[in-house]
């Protein structure tokens, strides 16, 4: 164990003295250095913040309570210890399985996802905001702060969409809802009590669209897909909602992108951030020159 790490279970009043911790590196964060921690007949995991966190809009006090509000409900794994000032996260290991993406397709799960995302939605407030909007905006300041010059060349003519795609969503948005707003595959887990997420990093009270939006784009549901998501989480699948989930489907890649431009300049991990932004700026772009793009605008209103 390296003494770092000893240092920081040290801290959790439970397992001081403890001989019997066991830990192993889990692998896949590019954020964060997540550990597997064994503790005589129990497991947790061990979230160790990533440096400079605080400037992709992570706030731990709100992820903490995001977290522990979502474990409360069975959707979350259940919180233990909350190690400050750094905000470390101790959480309970989830004897549970992955969900590959195809499951994903599978119509029985998207209706699970949908009252998944609606018990998440129904919460009481949570600390914190969320707007994809808004990261973008900040995003890009702190990335030119930090000297990054990885623009596609066609990042003025994406920001003017961004903001034709706000204006339009600005006039129909519900009041703010509790939200996850990072709904990438390895944030999603299935066992008995059925589907759970992790991962709270950025959850805040933002519009419940782009949950959908965010979770339809890094699933890549197809349209019928995407009714059918809208059917199970209201009810219907109106043609104002469907354009409004693929408005914010675009958000959700500029958000993505521009991830991945700020990360160059402050991450200290070996990941191909270039080409995680490029990516995505990829999808953003073809999703905005879908001749039926104009249609969303004024359909969503």
């Amino acid at each position: 164990m390296p003494s770092d790490l000893a240092a920081i279970l040290a801290r959790i009043p439970a397992w001081r003295d403890r001989a019997d911790i066991q830990t192993t590196f889990l692998s896949g964060g590019i954020t964060n250095q997540n550990y597997r921690v064994d503790v005589g007949q129990e497991s947790f995991v061990l979230r160790i913040s990533g440096s400079k966190t605080e400037l992709l809009g992570i706030d731990r006090t709100s992820e903490y309570a995001a977290n522990h509000a979502a474990a409360e409900i069975g959707i979350a794994p259940e919180v233990v210890y909350f190690i400050e000032p750094e905000g470390y996260l101790v959480t309970r290991f989830l004897q549970a399985r992955p969900i590959p993406p195809e499951e994903m397709h599978q119509p029985q799960t998207i209706c699970e996802i949908a009252a998944t995302l609606k018990r998440v939605h129904a919460l009481p407030p949570i600390p914190g905001t969320f707007s994809p909007f808004q990261v973008v905006r900040e995003y890009d300041r702190l990335a030119r702060e930090n000297n990054v010059m990885t623009y596609p060349e066609n990042y003025a003519w994406l920001r003017e969409r961004m903001d034709e795609i706000e204006t339009a969503i600005g006039k129909v948005a519900d009041a703010p809802v509790p939200c996850h707003n990072d709904l990438l595959n390895g944030n999603f887990l299935r066992d008995e009590q059925g589907i759970r997420i992790l991962d709270w990093e950025y959850a805040g009270m933002g519009d419940r669209f782009f949950d959908l939006s965010n979770f339809s784009a890094h699933h890549e549901l197809e349209d019928e897909e995407i009714r059918q998501l809208l059917m199970a989480y209201f009810g219907q699948a109106t043609p104002r909602d469907f354009a409004h989930l693929k408005l914010l489907q675009a958000m959700s890649d500029f958000r993505e992108a521009m991830w991945g431009i700020l990360q160059q300049g402050i991450s200290e991990l070996d990941f191909d951030f270039r080409g995680y932004a490029d990516q995505f700026f990829n999808k953003l772009t073809t999703r905005l020159n879908d001749p039926r793009y104009s249609e969303w605008l004024a359909g969503s209103q």
